[in-house]
């Protein structure tokens, strides 16, 4: 077995959907794009984006001796959505066990594993975290492509997956980036019920449902107080009106799995909800980052709409 297909057959057996390559470099068409983003404000108060630009442009600035990026999709679609059906609303990708550390593990292992197959190599991996351009890389490295939502697309899985990336310094054959597939289609610039989407792949993250009601560390604007179309944390709506969507898949993971209480509680427990009970049944999930006042604020204000 090649090297490509060693590391391909491995990230599948610890339940990743896909893994991809490509060839460690300064992004010089996503540069000047971020900066500008960066220079509209369109980060809002998430000041850490503003942080090593130079890093966040070149993965071998960030890990020296870098080769490869290896780019990879963990599915997150739950068998049953319906904690982001019925108010207070919660992006389908919170439901479980905190991302983060679930896939932060595998990553690991298969590092482990690459390192028993290939001898000493040095690795670096990232969820989610560190100056990592993820989409860009997952795009270039064929994951998918970019939507108009700014996410990333596929045409086999839709966009219900996390993003990871593993940099290492061993040379791997690029995988081919694949090509646009939004055509025409505008249903996710015409569902945001904020006008999030201010240009093609371009959002302000000022008006983003999911920024407002995680990062937002301010009063909800009043302007908004009325368009949380009942989402308490987070926002799958341009993901819900993507076409590509319909070919996404229920994930395996046992640890994305909700807590069991999650479902069968009514909205009179949703707005009584104690810290105590936060803690106990969402303290380990993507929840904690909006914390306890404000996930609570949330659920006050998703459901009286």
């Amino acid at each position: 077995m090649d090297k490509e297909a060693f590391v391909k057959n491995t990230a599948h057996e610890l339940g990743f959907s896909d893994c991809r390559f490509a060839k460690a470099d300064f992004l010089a068409k996503e540069a000047p794009l971020f900066e500008d983003w960066l220079k509209k404000k369109y980060n809002a108060e998430m000041h850490w984006l503003e942080n090593h630009f130079d890093l966040r442009m070149d993965p071998r600035k960030l890990h020296t001796g870098t080769k490869t990026v290896i780019s990879l999709s963990f599915p997150y679609q739950p068998e049953d959505d319906s904690l982001s059906i019925h108010p207070p609303k919660i992006a389908r990708y919170a439901y479980g066990r905190d991302y983060h550390k679930v896939l932060k593990k595998k990553l690991k292992a298969l590092l482990l594993s690459m390192k028993e197959e290939f001898g000493e190599i040095n690795g670096r991996a990232f969820v989610d975290s560190g100056p990592v351009h993820e989409r860009a890389w997952a795009q270039r490295s064929g994951l998918g492509w970019i939507g108009k939502n700014s996410l990333i697309l596929s045409k086999n899985a839709g966009s219900y997956f996390f993003l990871a990336e593993v940099l290492v310094d061993l040379s791997l054959t690029p995988d081919t980036p694949t090509t646009d597939h939004c055509g025409s289609c505008t249903r996710c610039i015409d569902a945001c019920p904020t006008d999030a989407i201010v240009d093609n792949q371009v959002i302000d993250s000022s008006k983003c449902i999911s920024y407002l009601t995680i990062e937002l560390k301010d009063a909800l604007p009043d302007e908004f107080t009325d368009k949380l179309n009942g989402w308490a944390f987070g926002c799958d709506i341009c993901q819900d009106v993507c076409p590509w969507n319909r070919f996404s898949k229920p994930h395996s993971e046992v640890e994305f799995n909700p807590h069991p209480d999650l479902k069968s509680m009514k909205s009179s427990e949703w707005l009584e909800i104690t810290e105590a009970v936060f803690n106990e049944r969402l303290g380990n999930t993507p929840l904690k980052r909006a914390g306890f006042e404000r996930f609570k604020n949330n659920i006050g204000k998703a459901l009286l709409e």
